[in-house]
Formats: structure tokens, sequence, C-alpha cells
């Protein structure tokens, strides 16, 4: 077995800061400067020890020969159609990055419509979903280089395949809305920052624009800004009968926000304030002329759907669509002139349909236990698509005709496995203040239970976002080996609705950390695994959950993967978005939050001399949503203290990001080092 291997020194400067009487040490603030040579210096000694031990690995060729086998499969979008046009993308396996095609038929081959891998060598460029104009004529993209949340928005003729002059940079956060007649569309943007702070610059003041074809970003016009509220974020879309445009206007990652439409019919009209109380979350949903449909969570955490006829827009005039139901309502479409409302029943989906008045329908039948997503179109379709997955199940595609309520499979992936070996169950776990909370758990049939089994629990436990079940290569691989999956749906997350994310969030944010704890001690003693041979990962906001729980119980775990992770919970809103996540971890700024956030902060909170799980911590260059800084501050204190004898290193993937649009290559590098070093801890 390879020894840990000695990490490079890292220098420590004295940097003290006052928090309300308390004195906080930060001796790695210098690592914040990512541009120092300093800093760069240092990241090259770090993957030299890193890479250098990963390499070796005595299982990393077979795991990454197994992973590449099966990360080969054709994968499918679930199409949507505009103009009479589908459109959906496509990977045949190995691509790093999916191509998008358009086809008038689907019963019969497409074409090419916008291939990425033709603007990087390497993989490195991605773009989000081609947005068509109302005709099909057109469609505007958004493209990402090295995986930064900066965006270029380009424009495509769909019959030519060829770019348009049009460029707009400085795009970040933002959605793209075409107006009816093609002439242009509305985009978010910020304002340009200065080169050597694009990735770490506080992102503030975004504004809507409307870009026309044909003209320079220059000329485009100034939709809504709100110069007395810098954290504001606006975004807009025109509804699906170009009539209007609805601005949201949101506040950080808080999931309540703010309304503004404008009849565009109307010659110079101006701006209405239609919801500004800022007190519950409002998604619109569609329109019927001036009845607006809100998806919202006013006096209902587990969402309903609300009618608001913007010529009586006081509250006694608002009607109930769609009552709260016991499953969570996370989404609801306007299609085929009917209402498709998507739940979440104990974090699995369930669609149900509705008449334009609320009248219930009956429920669409899905494959089975999993995930569905999808269900979009117009108010003239006459179908809609989904894709479904499960654990063992990548995503296959389904069309549902609205007129017969028949589903009927479209896209089915021809897998290098049989999902059949493979089992989920779902049980319930008690947290420590006596909560309950439902964990999926998968592995091959056939396991021994004996306490021995190699078991990976994942987590995130945030902001309102719902862990469910979903097919991942390297998760199949790891039960493939006899390893057991596991995936608890912690609070802080969206699964049964704004209670249960409220009580994740700021003083009460221990609870997550607890609730992921509670589910690795259930584990243990139903004998699944022992804690040498448990490990926990979790990315982003589940990086700090890991960091958190690594901290709290070093002595439950046998290994940690912590990619991007929040480590520093009190200068996290100093950088580019973090600002944005005060709603859910609070502030330093504030007395009671700064007394929280320091009990937990997994960078302040280590302590010297103990003997800390093996740990792989991930992050990237060009991360500008949880900026790398939180990474290295972590990885260098954790090298400074711990005083066991297993590995405490950082992986540092060069030009990359936060991981959205990251390259199935790096995707396969990345997953077999971390399950190799996983494996190798467990095999000591």
């Amino acid at each position: 077995m390879l020894p840990a291997p000695i990490p490079p020194p890292t220098t420590k400067a004295t940097v003290v800061d006052d928090y309300f009487g308390t004195a906080v040490a930060d001796p790695y603030r210098w690592l914040e400067d990512d541009h120092s040579a300093e800093t760069q210096a240092w990241v090259a000694a770090q993957n030299a020890v890193t890479f250098g031990y990963l390499e070796k690995l005595p299982r990393r060729s077979e795991l990454k020969a197994r992973l590449q086998a099966l990360f080969n499969f054709e994968r499918f979008s679930a199409p949507y159609r505009r103009g009479g046009r589908y459109f959906y993308s496509h990977n045949t396996g190995l691509q790093n990055q999916s191509v998008w095609w358009t086809s008038t038929d689907l019963g019969a081959p497409g074409t090419v419509l916008l291939d990425p891998n033709s603007l990087s060598a390497v993989g490195t460029v991605s773009t989000g979903a081609p947005i068509p104009s109302d005709d099909a004529r057109l469609v505007a993209y958004q493209i990402s280089k090295s995986g930064s949340d900066w965006q270029e928005v380009r424009v495509r003729e769909v019959a030519t395949g060829k770019d348009l002059p049009d460029r707009i940079e400085w795009v970040k956060f933002s959605g793209l809305s075409w107006l009816k007649d093609g002439s242009g569309f509305y985009y978010s943007r910020y304002d340009a920052p200065v080169e050597k702070d694009r990735l770490t610059k506080v992102n503030e003041f975004q504004k809507l624009y409307f870009h026309r074809i044909g003209t320079d970003q220059a000329a485009d016009q100034l939709v809504y800004e709100r110069r007395d509220h810098a954290k504001w974020g606006i975004s807009g879309g025109v509804t699906d009968d170009g009539r209007y445009l609805i601005l949201t206007l949101t506040e950080g990652t808080d999931t309540k926000n703010r309304v503004v439409y404008q009849d565009l019919q109307a010659s110079g009209g101006a701006p209405v304030e239609l919801l500004m109380d800022f007190d519950a979350s409002y998604d619109f949903v569609g329109n019927d002329g001036p009845v607006f449909w809100f998806k919202t969570d006013l006096s209902a955490p587990r969402s309903r759907l609300i009618a608001i006829d913007i010529r009586r827009p006081a509250r006694a005039e608002w009607k109930e669509v769609i009552p709260q139901a016991e499953a969570t309502l996370t989404g609801v479409s306007v299609v085929g002139e009917g209402l498709l409302a998507q739940y979440l029943k104990d974090a699995r989906s369930q669609i149900k349909r509705f008449a334009l008045d609320g009248h219930f329908e009956g429920e669409i039948a899905l494959p089975g236990i999993g995930s569905a997503g999808g269900f979009g179109g117009e108010r003239g379709d006459v179908e809609t698509f989904y894709s479904f997955t499960s654990f063992n199940v990548p995503g296959r595609v389904y069309r549902y005709d609205l007129k017969t309520r028949q589903t009927t499979l479209w896209k089915e992936p021809k897998l290098a496995f049989n999902p059949d070996d493979f089992e989920t169950r779902q049980i319930w776990v008690t947290s420590k203040d006596g909560t309950k909370l439902p964990m999926f758990v998968s592995h091959k049939k056939g396991v021994k239970l004996d306490g021995t089994a190699p078991t990976l629990l994942y987590g995130y436990g945030g902001f309102n976002i719902s862990l469910t079940p979903t097919f991942a290569v390297g998760n199949l691989v790891w039960m493939e080996r006899g390893g057991v999956y596991a995936v608890p749906n912690l609070r802080g997350g969206g699964e049964y609705g704004e209670e249960w994310h409220q009580a994740g969030t700021k003083l009460r944010k221990q609870n997550v950390f607890d609730d992921f704890i509670a589910s690795a001690e259930w584990l243990v003693k139903h004998r699944y695994t022992n804690p040498r041979r448990l490990a926990i990962q979790g990315g982003s906001n589940g990086g700090l959950l890991v960091g958190a729980c690594l901290v709290q119980r070093p002595d439950l775990f046998g290994a940690c993967l912590p990619p991007v992770g929040v480590m520093d919970m009190l200068r996290f809103h100093q950088f580019t978005i973090g600002w944005a996540w005060k709603s859910d971890y609070g502030s330093s700024e504030k007395p009671d939050e700064f007394k929280a956030l320091y009990a937990y902060s997994p960078y302040h909170n280590l302590k010297p001399g103990v003997s800390y799980p093996p740990t792989l911590v991930t992050t990237a260059d060009h991360d500008d949503r949880v900026v790398p800084a939180h990474s290295f501050k972590f990885a260098a204190r954790l090298q400074e203290v711990n005083r066991g004898p297993h590995p405490m290193l950082i992986r540092i993937e060069t030009k990359a990001g936060h991981g959205a649009g990251k390259p199935v290559s790096k995707q396969i590098d990345e997953r077999a080092d971390q399950l190799a070093f996983v494996l190798a801890q467990f095999e000591k």
C-alpha cells in the first residue's frame, strides 16, 4: 500500500480579524489571490504531490477503463418544439460535450445544429440549450469557456448552421427570451469587470437588456435596472402569446421574489409592479390573456397554483387553481390547453394533469420510482416529452400524447450492464432532534450486508435543492464492485417544501449536519458498513457538508471527498456571487449569525493534533461560483493540523470550473481518481 505523501509546506501569515470581540486568525488568506506567483507556485506544488500519488494507485487504471466503457452509451435530451421543428441534444458516448440537433420529424434522422466540440480541441467550451425564435429561423445560445459562469451569447441561422455577427458578452445567470416576431431577445448581464478580477469580483447590479438582431451590443436597449438595489437579480421572459414581458426580481438565493410586467403591445408602456412585497416565491407559469398563473408557496409551504387577473390585482381577487397537496409541487407547465403539475412525493417524481380551471384529470403513470423531467410545450401542442432516470437506469426519453394520454418510448440507451442487477430501497432515518428523513440505499443484488460493504454516502442539504434518484456512471462502477451508494434527503433541501428548506438554514444549519451524521450512523448500526469503510461526498454546498462533518465526527468516516466546497464561512460573501448565499447561510456581519457560522465553518474548526480521515479535496482554477480559495485554505489548514497517518490531498483541475459543462474526459479522470483514492484507504 502506498504511504501517505508528505504535502509541500505552506507559508503562514499573521492575519487576524475581529468579529464582535472574537479574534479570528486567517493565516492562509494570501491563497485568496489566485493571480499571485506565490499562489500559482503553491498550486503547482500541491498538484505535483497529489497526481504523483493518484497515478500510482493500483486500481486507478482499472477504474478509468471501466468508467470509459460505461460512459460510452448514447444519451438524448427530451426534445422541445418551436416553429414546426424539434430541438434536442445527443451524445454518442464519449464526446466531451453533447451535440445539439434539429429535425422536423423525430422518426427521421436530424441534422446537426450546434457542435460544442468544434469550439475547443479539448472540450472545455460548453453551450447551453439553443433557444429558438418563434418561427425557428434563428436560435440564440450561450457558450462558456473552461467552466466559468461568464457566458457569451451568439445567434445562429437554423437553415444554414452559420452564426450571425451578433456577439453579447458579460452575461451570467441569464435566460434568453425572444420577441414573438423574432426581431430580438431579452437577456441579463453585469457590467464588464477588470480582467484580473473576472473570476473573483463580486457580481452586483444585474440589468435586463434587449438585443435587436443585426446590431452591436453597444446599441442594446436597457430595459430594467435598479441602481437602488445592488443585490437584485433581474430576469425577463416573454409570455407565449407574445403580449407581456414578465420580469422576475430575486435577491440572492432566497426563494422569495418580486414580479414586474410590461405590456409589449402598449406603446411606451412602462413596467408595472405587480408583486413587490417579497413575502413568498412567485414562479410565473403562463397566462390566459390578462390572467397570470403563478406557482407560489404563499400560505402553502409545499406550493400551490394561483391566478392573478392584472386588471384586478388586489389580493382579495386572487384565485386558487391547484391547492397545496401532501406532495411538494415543484413545477407546472401550460401545455395543450391543460396544466401538467410535477410533484415530489418522498423525493420521487409524480405527475398530475389538470384542466386550466384546476379540475383534476388524472395522474400520468411513470415507468417506476425515479426522477422525471421535461413536460414542456405551448398551448397549441398535442404532445410533450419527458426524461426518466433512476439510480440504475440512465435517462430514457418518452413522448406523451396529450389527446390520447398514451406514453411511448422515444429513446432508450443501449447499456453495457444490466440494470436489473441492482436494487434501490428507501428507508427512514431519525435525526438527532427526532426528525425523520428518507434515504435511498442502492447496491448490487446479493451484496452481503455484514458490516463490511464499502459505502459511499452522498449529500447536499441546502438552497431548496432536492436530491432525487439520478444515474451516474461513477456510482454504478462503485456498486459493480460491491459498494453501497446512499443518498439521504437532508433538511435545507426542497423535498418537503419551504418549511423543510428553512429548517436547514442560518441558525438552523447544524440540523443538516446532524441529519447527515445520523444517516451515516444508521448505515453502521444496520450493518451495511463500518466507519473505516464509509466514505462521504458532496459538492459545493455539499462540500461544506462534508467539511463540517469531517470536523465534527472524524471518527465516523474512512474517507472524505469534498469537491468545490464552501469552506470559509466568514468570508464567502466577498467573492463573485457568494453574497447571494446569505439567505441560506446568514452572514458574519451579524453577531448571532457570525456565532453560528464560526461554530461549524470547516476552515476555522480544524484542530491541531487530530487524526482526520483520508481526504481528497477537489477544485478547479476557473471556478467563479465557489472560488478555489475555499479549498486552498481548507487543504492548507488540514495538512498543517492533521497528526494521523492518512493522506490529506488537494486536486486542482485546470481549465475547469464549478462543474457545469465539464468535458466527459475530465469527468472520467476525476471520478477515477476519487474512487481509486477511496478504495485505497479501505484496503489498508
